[in-house]
C-alpha cells in the first residue's frame, strides 16, 4: 500500500467529502474517487458509506484511519528527523574564488540554493582576476574556483557551467568605433588597445587576428576590469573584455562591441586534485555537477 493511497484515504475521511479532499489535494475528484476504489478493492472491504452529501467511515474504514493516523505521523516525524540531521551535518564555511563574469550568476543561483537547504553554512566570495584566485587555490585560501577559460588546469578537477562568455571591445560611445555592430581583426589596426596580462589571453587574441600580438598597438595590460573604464571612457585605449564583465553603459558613457568572427570561452568551476574537500564543499560541488553535467 502505496503511503500516497494512505494519504488521499486520511485526507477523504477527514473530510468526509470527495469534492473538498480533492481540491485540497490539487488533484481532480474522478482521480480521487478511482483511488478510493482501488484502495478498497486491494483490502477487500468497502471504508465507506454515503450518507446524504457526506461520507461515513465503515468499521474498516475507521480502522484504516487509526493507523494512517500513525503511519502519516511517523513518516513525517522521519523525513523531519532527517531534515534536521541533514542541517546539523552540513555546517561549516565555503570559500569560493571568482572571476568577473557572467557565470557569476550562476554561482549565486547555486548558493541561494544551497544556503535555503543548509542555514548553517556560511560562506565568503572572493573577485579576482584567474591568476589571483588560481594562487588562493594552490594555496588552499579558497576551496573552489570560477575561472575563465583559456586556463590550464591539470591541476584540478573542473566542470564546465553552462554560460559562455562573449569576447568583444569595451570602447567610449563617442569613439569612431562605436558605431560597428562588431569589430574585425581589420579595425584593430593602429589601435590604442588594453587587454588581460596573462599568457593565454594573449594567444587568444593571437588566434583570432591571425598574426603575432606584437603586430597591434598594445598600450597597457590591466587585471580587473573597473580601474581601465576611465581611460576607456576617455579613448586613452580600448579594451578587450568579456560581455559579462563589463559595467553598465549608463554608469560610463562606453559600449561593448562583440567580436567578428566570434569569439567565445566557458568559465570552469574548479577545485584541486588530491585535496580532501569538508562535507560541505563536497556536497555544493555535488550540487554543481547534478545540475550541468549532461
Amino acid at each position: 500500500m502505496e503511503l500516497r493511497l494512505l494519504r488521499y484515504f486520511w485526507t477523504v475521511a477527514d473530510l468526509g467529502n470527495i469534492s473538498q479532499a480533492a481540491e485540497q489535494l490539487h488533484i481532480t475528484q474522478p482521480t480521487l474517487s478511482r483511488q478510493i476504489r482501488e484502495l478498497e478493492t486491494e483490502l477487500g472491504s468497502p471504508l465507506f458509506t454515503r450518507e446524504k452529501n457526506h461520507l461515513e467511515l465503515t468499521e474498516a474504514g475507521l480502522f484504516l484511519k487509526s493507523r494512517a493516523s500513525e503511519i502519516l505521523d511517523l513518516t513525517q516525524a522521519t523525513q523531519q528527523a532527517f531534515v534536521d540531521r541533514r542541517r546539523q551535518l552540513f555546517s561549516g564555511h565555503i570559500r569560493i574564488g571568482c572571476v568577473e563574469a557572467d557565470n557569476s550568476d550562476t554561482m549565486a543561483m547555486m548558493l541561494e540554493e544551497f544556503i535555503r537547504d543548509y542555514p548553517e553554512v556560511t560562506f565568503t566570495v572572493l573577485t579576482g582576476t584567474s591568476d589571483d584566485i588560481i594562487d588562493r587555490l594552490d594555496k588552499g585560501l579558497v576551496d573552489l574556483a570560477i575561472l575563465l577559460e583559456p586556463i590550464n588546469t591539470d591541476k584540478y578537477h573542473t566542470l564546465t557551467l553552462p554560460r559562455t562568455e562573449r569576447w568583444g571591445l569595451l570602447v567610449a560611445q563617442n569613439s569612431f568605433l562605436a558605431v560597428k555592430p562588431a569589430i574585425t581583426p581589420d579595425d584593430l589596426s593602429g589601435i590604442p588597445l588594453m587587454m588581460g596580462a596573462r599568457s593565454e589571453i594573449h594567444q587568444l587574441l593571437s588566434d583570432w587576428t591571425g598574426e603575432p600580438n606584437d603586430n597591434l598597438n598594445v598600450i597597457g595590460y590591466f587585471n580587473l576590469h573597473y580601474n581601465i573604464l576611465p581611460l576607456v571612457e576617455r579613448q586613452i585605449a580600448a579594451a578587450l573584455v568579456i560581455e559579462g564583465a563589463t559595467i553598465d553603459s549608463n554608469i560610463r558613457k562606453i559600449k561593448f562591441i562583440p567580436l567578428q568572427p566570434e569569439m567565445k570561452t566557458n568559465c570552469v568551476l574548479a577545485w584541486r586534485k588530491n585535496r580532501v574537500l569538508s562535507p560541505v564543499v563536497s556536497e555544493l560541488v555535488k550540487r554543481f555537477k547534478q545540475a550541468f553535467t549532461k
